[in-house]
């Protein structure tokens, strides 16, 4: 392993972050958070159009930046930092890959371009479960998170011999579902027998039987919506075989690297935010900075930070240098895609590790702003939310730290009491 970024990495994270600086600060987050959409349209056009961030991961040969997951992770530090409200995650991280990886060849050439160039966002309904248990972040990719009986999850059925699909149902959690110009949606097919899980391309402005409801989030720069499916006329992403619990499993490290790297950007940012704090805050005539415990308790902030952040950077690069799905009829065998058991384990540790700093960070940024840290006004009590948020959303961190000593085989053969035996 190189640890050294190359020169188009260093590139894009300095780019980013200047832009950002300038075009997300905190007057322009809040005012984003409330738009409609819950994010900057402008700036979100503005980042398609001189970095490429929508296609950072989408293959040049249709219209993308042809980078990987590392390059994404880079790209989520800085986004992170400044906790930018924007369909990245949810278009580059998830729809992308899946259109790649599984969608047919008219399918990838007619969606990835608009997803690369930034016209079209997207956004990944599941029913039923969290995400990183449908990414096998938590659990084995059996597809049980998808639900099975006619009246759990969202079912679909075929409207006739070529006449398209439709879907029943509800997603109660969707990233980005309010304002996605296109949803993916994982829905059951085939009845008990022939029962399986498949994903279906549903676009809100044209289809009918779409409800959305934004939602009021405990994160507002991070929205979701509630999906209501009655009768929705979608059409079936790639084949009928299946294969979608298999697909999510491998897109799972990529995922789970980008959301570990967002977090150390945020645990980073925030920890920043209190130094400068301390430096200037005075009690008993000097800064409050200069009291040996609170050197102390920054000293384990920053070595937690940089422990998080080298754990995110090698689960990155473990999901970039992961086999790709192999191509095939539905395949587009996507740099996003792929990764062993191995990999997933090393990403969920990872992802693990940046909640909990993140939770850390925020904390202690809070008791040491005193009681400013939880106003309003104030910018600490954002990092406060997003990783509250964050850690409901994509942990909990024990169980993603079960998952991966599963995928080790740490306690296989062992009896319950000998799990447990000090």
């Amino acid at each position: 392993m190189d640890a050294a970024f190359t020169q188009e990495q260093g590139e894009i994270r300095r780019t980013l972050r200047e832009l950002l600086l300038k075009r997300c600060g905190p007057e322009e987050l809040r005012a984003a958070v409330r738009t409609r959409a819950g994010h900057d349209a402008t700036l979100w056009r503005q980042l398609a159009e001189q970095l490429g961030l929508p296609g950072l991961a989408v293959e040049r040969h249709y219209g993308g930046v042809g980078c990987g997951p590392t390059e994404l992770a880079l790209a989520c530090e800085e986004t992170g930092r400044a906790l930018l409200p924007s369909p990245l995650f949810a278009t580059a991280g998830l729809v992308a890959p899946l259109i790649a990886a599984l969608g047919t060849r008219a399918q990838r050439t007619e969606l990835l371009p608009r997803i690369a160039s930034g016209e079209l966002t997207g956004a990944l309904a599941l029913p039923c479960a969290s995400l990183p248990a449908a990414l096998g972040l938590t659990g084995p990719p059996d597809g049980a998170w998808a639900g099975g009986s006619r009246t759990g999850g969202i079912q679909a059925r075929q409207a006739g011999e070529g006449q398209g699909w439709r879907l029943y149902g509800e997603a109660a959690q969707v990233l980005d579902g309010h304002s996605a110009g296109l949803l993916l949606v994982a829905a059951r097919a085939g009845g008990y027998v022939r029962g399986r899980t498949l994903l279906f391309v549903l676009r809100p402005g044209v289809a009918r039987g779409v409800r959305r409801t934004r939602l009021t989030a405990l994160d507002e720069t991070r929205p979701q919506a509630c999906v209501e499916l009655r009768d929705a006329e979608a059409d079936l992403l790639g084949g009928a075989d299946g294969g979608v619990p298999e697909a999510l499993a491998r897109l799972g490290t990529s995922v789970a690297a980008m959301l570990a790297a967002e977090a150390v950007g945020a645990a980073d940012r925030a920890l920043e935010r209190t130094i400068e704090h301390v430096r200037t805050r005075e009690q008993f005539g000097r800064p409050i900075g200069s009291f040996q415990a609170v050197k102390h308790r920054l000293a384990d902030l920053y070595v937690s930070v940089q422990a998080a952040r080298s754990a995110a950077y090698y689960a990155a690069w473990a999901a970039g240098e992961a086999a790709p799905a192999a191509p095939g009829d539905g395949s587009g065998g996507s740099r996003a895609s792929g990764g062993s058991g191995g990999d997933a384990g090393d990403a969920g540790v990872a992802l693990a590790q940046a909640l909990e700093t993140l939770q850390s960070v925020a904390a202690e940024a809070v008791q040491l702003h005193g009681g400013i840290g939880v106003t309003w006004e104030h910018d600490v009590q954002l990092y406060f939310k997003r990783a509250a948020s964050d850690g409901l959303l994509f942990g909990p961190p024990d169980r993603l730290r079960a998952r991966a000593a599963d995928l080790a085989g740490l306690f296989a053969g062992r009896t319950d009491r000998e799990a447990v035996a000090p």
